[in-house]
């Protein structure tokens, strides 16, 4: 009688188990929104940021040891370029629903933010110095909504990235040329400082690549704006590069609802600019065999070894690129709907490395 009550009582909690997992699973989005998303309103912050102290750079080529510098163990390359300027806008780490905007101050978000740098500025410093800043960041709960308040906050950590550019500009030398590089909110900002400052610019004609990863790039209704052509080939300069991983069956739904909401121009259903990090092109498919290494991040993403053909790519139709149905075990952090968005850059490390070297020497040959 004992052991059959003790088998009841098991099945009920794995009942239970598999009916919180789908419960979850239902209501995901909504759960993140009421644990990420900040109730109170957006509160305006007058005061401007000055970029000339090194404090105010995560990256910057006075500062030593910084953790774009970092490399995997055991990676070599024969003679890097470094003969370029980088520019860099690390994605969302501040995580807190307290504020739309995170303040400089907090040291969890500014940890996760030279995490990001370490794994995805990286991929940048074969080809040069790269400036890296701090900014006042909107809230990752600021993309999980459509209220005014996170474009408001959104506007606002644009300031920053806007005061943050002038000062590189002011500061890089003169003749080298220039990458512009950014992923999810970072690539954000990017677009719009494409749109608004860098394009028709005098150092425009210096800017030998742009990598907008992690951020849709709708071919009609954004290129346009930009002033500069989507990457069509891999020794192509002057050019933008732009993905969004996924492993297959992909959810893609809380990436366009937010995207297509967050501009008064119509993108819905519109194509997106889809580079293949393993061949350089546009669109296609590549096998596991072409991808030259993958970063495999250890629990708290502090470090991460370099596997080979651990990943293959194909873009999709719309443009999204997907990674499989096998992809691999990275941790704790995929979103929903199979969402690879934190290692966008990491899944193709090597090869998105090789590819800034690529567009570098053709720019440079020109």
């Amino acid at each position: 009688m004992l052991a059959r009550r003790f088998l009841w009582i098991i099945a009920i909690l794995i009942i239970l188990l598999l009916v919180g997992a789908l419960g979850y699973r239902l209501f995901e989005r909504t759960l993140m929104r009421a644990a990420l998303v900040p109730s109170a309103s957006f509160a305006a912050d007058k005061t401007s940021m000055e970029y000339r102290p090194a404090s105010m750079w995560i990256a910057r080529p006075d500062i030593a040891d910084n953790p774009a510098l970092w490399l995997p163990e055991g990676f070599e390359e024969r003679a890097p370029a470094r003969n370029a300027s980088v520019f860099f806008i690390h994605p969302t780490s501040y995580l807190d629903r307290s504020r739309w905007n995170s303040p400089l101050e907090d040291a969890d978000s500014q940890q996760r933010a030279r995490l990001f740098v370490r794994s995805q500025a990286s991929v940048f410093n074969g080809a040069g110095d790269i400036w890296a800043p701090k900014y006042r960041q909107a809230t990752f709960g600021a993309f999980l909504t459509r209220r005014e308040d996170a474009a408001m906050a959104l506007d606002f950590a644009y300031r920053d990235i806007l005061a943050a550019y002038e000062e590189f500009i002011r500061q890089a030398p003169a003749g080298r040329p220039i990458i512009l590089a950014g992923h999810s909110q970072g690539s954000l900002h990017l677009t719009r400082l494409l749109a608004e400052r860098v394009k028709g610019s005098p150092e425009a004609g210096r800017i030998a690549a742009i990598y907008i990863v992690g951020w849709p790039v709708s071919i009609p209704v954004d290129l346009p704006r930009f002033g500069f052509p989507a990457c069509a080939a891999p020794d192509q300069s002057g050019c933008i590069v732009s993905w969004q991983s996924f492993a297959e069956p992909a959810d893609t739904d809380m990436v366009t609802d937010i995207y297509e909401a967050s501009d008064s121009r119509s993108r819905a259903g519109t194509p997106m600019v889809c580079t293949n990090p393993l061949t350089g092109a546009a669109g296609g498919a590549a096998g596991a065999a072409a991808n030259s290494g993958t970063l495999r991040p250890n629990g708290d993403l502090s470090d991460a070894t370099l596997v080979k053909a651990a990943v293959p790519a194909r873009c999709d139709g719309r443009g999204f690129l997907l990674i499989g149905k096998d992809a691999p075990d990275l941790g704790p952090y995929v979103l929903p709907g199979n969402n690879y968005h934190v290692f966008d850059y990491a899944l193709f490390w090597a090869n998105a490395r090789a590819d800034v070297g690529r567009r570098l020497a053709a720019f440079t040959a020109r």
